[in-house]
């Protein structure tokens, strides 16, 4: 079993703005795209912290600013003990060594033009640790047998193999620098469903045995749900709702969770038909100009005219270890505050959002 002692990633007020420019000789900043505004989080060494949301929520934006692949404009970074927001030239690149990423696209994020031999090299070799040439042979070896991959695949591109063989060259490539903490961007979404499973299972089993700490980020709930001791939910830029994974989808409190969770088909057609589903009205607004107040309160069947517009919720502890951003958390769990009756509108997500996130947010089956 994987070790866990305390937190390896702690994430305080990180905040991600890009600038919008406009202007033909001189750039002048007429904006910004809020993706991150104010996100705290802690991830604990060898455990799963489940990032879901729709698309343009910030949620892939906050990864690779985690990794720093993004600058983010405010905040702390702390991993194990140190804000790497302070680290410059090669003590960044030794932090970075020990915090890899697994992208969505397996075809797209390998390149075509080098053998898996040169793609699992690189990384070894930008920080110095490929000069022993039988040591990096073995080394090579010993990570793709890790994923389930043959010796033989070393000498092969990228275009053949298949799309969860693919993903596997991902995660050896991730691995073999031996790294404390991976973050997976939307791994399996890609994939066939059954595929997915194998990938999931395989990233389970290379945590316990390498004492892995992971942050998933991911629109698809199931996914989530399987592997995840930890899920934050995301919406426009901020943290609305977090606790453990079975908490969350036993007791979903913030009101766009539930919303989220009441989209959940249930394979009982008595239960089914008793259900009540939870409505949103209008479209997910821009990150270039969220609401005040409340980012959700546009759309919460709960909302309250008053606070919820002028007033943005912290996201505070209401039950023990789950935190929601919600000024009535406790009111609507109690039933002391009924929803409104709002109009049936698609719920989608803005197009034009920054964050790099594609694909629905898809309900566990």
């Amino acid at each position: 079993m994987t070790e866990r002692t305390g937190p390896l990633v702690e994430l305080r007020d990180v905040k991600v703005h890009f600038p919008i420019k406009s202007g033909l000789l001189f750039d002048r900043t007429v904006g910004y795209v809020y993706a991150v505004d104010g996100v705290s989080l802690s991830i604990n060494k060898g455990e799963t912290y489940g990032l879901v949301g729709e698309s343009g929520c910030g949620k892939s934006t906050l990864g690779r600013g985690l990794l720093r692949l993004v600058e983010p404009t405010a905040g702390e970074i702390v991993f194990d003990g140190t804000d790497i927001r302070s680290l410059k030239g090669e003590s960044m690149r030794r932090a970075r060594r020990r915090m890899q990423m697994i992208f969505q696209d397996p075809l797209s994020s390998l390149d075509p033009r080098q053998s898996v031999e040169s793609l699992l090299v690189e990384g070894l070799k930008a920080h110095g640790l490929a000069d022993d040439k039988a040591a990096t042979s073995r080394r090579l070896r010993e990570t793709l047998d890790a994923v389930g991959l043959p010796a033989s695949a070393l000498s092969k591109y990228p275009h053949e193999f298949s799309g969860g063989q693919r993903q596997r060259i991902g995660i050896a490539r991730a691995l073999v620098l031996d790294p404390d903490l991976i973050v997976a961007d939307e791994p399996v979404s890609a994939l066939d469903v059954s595929i997915q499973a194998q990938v999931l299972n395989l990233m389970e089993d290379l945590q316990n045995e390498l004492g892995l700490t992971y942050l998933i980020i991911a629109h698809d709930l199931a996914v989530v749900r399987h592997i995840a001791d930890t899920v934050g939910v995301m919406y426009l830029g901020g943290l609305v709702e977090e606790a453990s994974s079975d908490d969350l989808y036993r007791e979903p409190m913030h009101p766009y969770t539930k919303a989220l969770m009441s989209a959940v088909p249930v394979p009982d057609p008595l239960v089914e038909d008793r259900r009540e589903r939870i409505l949103l009205a209008g479209d997910l607004p821009s990150p270039t100009n969220p609401p005040a107040g409340c980012r959700f309160h546009t759309r919460c069947p709960w909302a309250q005219p008053t606070r919820c517009a002028d007033e943005r919720p912290a996201l505070r502890e209401v039950l023990s270890g789950h935190r929601v951003a919600c000024h009535y958390a406790e009111d609507i769990a109690a039933g002391r505050i009924r929803p409104h009756e709002v109009e049936p509108e698609l719920v989608r997500p803005d197009e034009g959002a920054a964050s790099g996130d594609t694909g629905e947010l898809i309900p566990t089956p």
